[in-house]
């Protein structure tokens, strides 16, 4: 098993840096999780309710003022600067209140505070403000870090077997612009299909959801909470109706809708850049444990992105492994962490929207010839 951890990519190294795209290595690590922590500064792991408070009055401020703006001025620019104007709120308000959603986040890992019912309710009221079930996401998302490159558990950004494609896959996905359809179709309506009907989730026995309290990703101390959920996003949509009977259609469309699917996109589009990764293994049931499948992910540069989406992306490893850590200590300890992790910390800092469009080549995984008696997988591009 050791031995496949020096295998790698044919690619090749520029400017004297290390190659994102060398394999990981798969054997097991020098190191536990103990060792990890205690490289981390201690003061890394205080949650402070008034400094994850600002954060989120920060944003709520912001994500206002941009309202005020369209909802006062635009409308009555002339038709040119409208048609201007429209698209510069959406990128706007759509990255800010990705922000908000990385912070519903937090709460959901109970890094925003201290205190488990103000977290709660602080991620409820946000994530239902963007219809994402907030329970519901909660528990299937704990379960993701709990099970993180395990192929058969899991929870979401499962790869496909090779064997197991269908047939018409290859037939759009060598085509550019079939590709180029998909990858706007996965990243706009990903999100709400996942947590409809789990697309790209994991495989279970029967029909899952994120809306059903008896759908099989739950257990029964987790039902309630799933209706609470439930009822979260209905409260939403009925304040939307009442909005769009006064306001118009159109008008909710441009002031919550178009933003809410740039929402949608970025959280897609994070997630699967953070799980999809030619230099990334992934383990069956054989090879797996949970610190191998932890160490599986890689961290990512989004320019100034970065820090409106409060470092979600460039400290994920860490976070998976110390997910209670708040997002403005998480760059203080992934810092600390990476010396120890050496090759097992993964950092690609190619352009966003460049690796997406390479990464979305990774259609599927299989073993590499001659080593068929480990469980461990790589993503090959087509």
């Amino acid at each position: 098993m050791g031995a496949g951890g020096n295998m790698s990519t044919p690619t090749t190294k520029t400017e004297g840096k290390k190659n994102p795209l060398q394999r990981a290595p798969i054997s097991k690590p020098p190191f536990s999780i103990g060792d990890i922590k205690k490289a981390i500064p201690p003061h890394c792991f205080q949650r402070s309710l008034m400094r994850s408070s600002s954060y989120l009055v920060q944003d709520l401020i912001l994500v206002y003022i941009f309202y005020y703006i369209a909802a006062t001025y635009i409308q009555v620019l002339p038709t040119p600067y409208r048609y201007l104007a429209w698209p510069i709120y959406w990128i706007l308000q759509g990255c800010f209140s990705t922000g908000l959603w990385v912070i519903a986040h937090e709460c959901g890992h109970q890094s925003f505070s201290d205190y488990q019912w103000l977290n709660d309710t602080v991620g409820f009221i946000l994530h239902s403000a963007l219809l994402t079930p907030y329970f519901s996401w909660k528990y299937s998302h704990r379960r993701h870090h709990a099970n993180t490159n395990s192929l058969e558990n899991d929870e979401n950004h499962v790869p496909k077997l090779k064997t197991k494609l269908r047939w018409y896959t290859k037939l759009y996905m060598n085509n550019p612009l079939g590709r180029l359809f998909m990858l706007a179709f996965t990243i706009t309506a990903g999100l709400p299909l996942y947590y409809a009907i789990n697309v790209a989730g994991k495989p279970y026995d029967r029909f899952a959801s994120h809306y059903d309290p008896y759908s099989p990703i739950y257990n029964d101390r987790e039902r309630l909470q799933i209706y609470i959920s439930d009822a979260g996003l209905i409260a939403t949509i009925y304040v939307l109706y009442r909005v769009a009977l006064t306001q118009g259609l159109t008008w909710l469309i441009c002031i919550y809708g178009v933003p809410l699917v740039i929402v949608n996109s970025f959280i897609v589009i994070i997630t699967m850049l953070h799980h999809t990764h030619l230099s990334l293994p992934h383990y069956d049931s054989s090879e797996w444990d949970w610190l191998r499948g932890a160490l599986a992910t890689v961290d990512r540069e989004y320019g100034v992105l970065t820090k409106v989406f409060h470092n979600i992306t460039d400290t994920h490893v860490l976070h998976h492994m110390f997910s209670t850590i708040p997002h403005y200590r998480a760059m203080e300890a992934t810092k600390a962490i990476k010396p120890l992790l050496g090759d097992y910390y993964r950092f690609d800092e190619t352009p966003f929207y460049k690796a997406l469009w390479r990464e979305f080549e990774c259609i599927y995984i299989e073993k590499d010839e001659g080593s068929q008696g480990q469980g461990i997988f790589w993503y090959k591009n087509h």
